[in-house]
């Protein structure tokens, strides 16, 4: 079995350096190391990768003054090694990988030294989870959720929103901390779709004729391949009737919402304005590219009915400006049925919250 440890280059590129024997040395000395790595705070003689007495891949620190690092701990004994561990010598970062991984390997004759930019702390260029992130977008550990969206008036269920989750054993179940590490390994496009794929082949069977609400990244949005992926959700036999949650931080070009806009009415798709309010209001663009449904941001109706005068005539007017505009207002995190009464009242159409159902895993919907 090979190993490598692989780095950022300057250009951004991955270069590997394969570990050809061992024992192998890393440190600042040519003449008594295997990978000489310029970089700040790095000794002489810094790290030792060699086998354990079972014949698996250790690393122990040779004494250094600025320390060696497994997945941004510090070690102060020999430690096992397994793929994808992120390695620190002094502030100079790798991730171990297998044969196979790698992108660009430096012959084994080669004689340059590998020279790292001063920074301050350990850099964060690999996180050492990316090998199970990457399992969960091939669908290893991917779960789904729904919560239900009901008539204000009737209480009947009119829809369901679609909620990702995850089962992997070696993952956060937290779809917000998943979000975290897709942010760092640049791939929250990816989790989003993987989401939505699993989760609308899942449900689907179990919906008797209730919308589907699905959610979009802001960073997929407005895609191409966010549009080919939801004709083909909805060329598939049996497919709900979709509705997809366009994000706040996401309505902020005109020009962008109303090709978008066009593109879903294209293949029959209407959209949402999700967390409405939670940011800025959003009236232009409300004006400029009406949805079909605005979802109003917990923060604005939870506990509404306690809330002062003022913040009830503010969601009033914006309630019977949405209605005017021919849009659907819906109102989510609703938990007490003081609140559900005024937002009937004030002319709220829809309402999602634990009042009128939490979110329920696909197998008991």
């Amino acid at each position: 079995m090979a190993w490598f440890l692989e780095s950022i280059a300057a250009d951004g590129s991955h270069v590997t350096q394969s570990i050809r024997s061992l024992p192998f040395r890393v440190g600042r000395d040519p003449a008594s190391s295997d990978l000489v790595v310029d970089a700040r705070g790095l000794s002489r003689q810094h790290a030792l990768i060699d086998l354990d007495p079972l014949g698996r891949l250790r690393i122990t620190d040779l004494g250094s003054t600025n320390g060696t690092f497994v997945n941004r701990q510090r070690i102060t004994a020999a430690q096992v090694l397994d793929e994808n561990d992120v390695l620190h010598f002094g502030n100079a970062e790798f991730r171990l990988v297998r044969e196979g991984g790698a992108a660009s390997v430096m012959p084994d004759d080669d004689p340059r030294t590998m020279i790292v930019p001063k920074t301050q702390g350990l850099t964060e260029n690999f996180h050492p989870q990316e090998r199970q992130f990457m399992e969960l977008l091939r669908g290893h550990g991917l779960s789904a959720a729904a919560q239900p969206i009901v008539d204000a008036g009737s209480g009947r269920i009119f829809a369901y929103e679609l909620l990702g989750r995850c089962r992997h054993p070696e993952l956060p179940a937290s779809p917000i901390l998943l979000f975290r590490l897709a942010a760092a390994l640049k791939l929250e496009a990816e989790l989003s779709a993987a989401f939505r794929d699993y989760g609308v082949h899942a449900v689907a069977p179990r919906l008797q004729g209730a919308r589907l609400f699905i959610n979009a990244h802001p960073k997929e949005t407005f895609a191409d391949g966010f549009f080919a992926a939801l004709k083909a959700l909805r060329a598939q036999p049996g497919a709900p009737d979709l509705v997809v949650e366009v994000h706040e931080s996401a309505v902020v070009d005109i020009g962008q919402m109303r090709e978008l806009a066009a593109r879903l009415t294209e293949i029959g798709v209407p959209f949402a304005y999700d967390d409405f309010g939670a940011g800025q209001a959003r009236i232009n663009e409300l004006g400029e590219v009406t949805p079909d449904f605005v979802k109003f941001d917990m923060g604005l109706v939870h506990g509404l009915h306690d809330a002062g005068e003022r913040k009830q005539r503010v969601v009033r007017d914006l309630v019977k400006l949405v209605l005017d505009l021919g849009s659907v207002p819906l109102a989510e995190g609703i938990e007490q049925e003081a609140d559900a009464a005024l937002c009937r009242e004030m002319g709220f159409k829809l309402v999602q919250g634990y009042l009128t159902g939490k979110p329920l895993p696909v197998s008991a919907l």
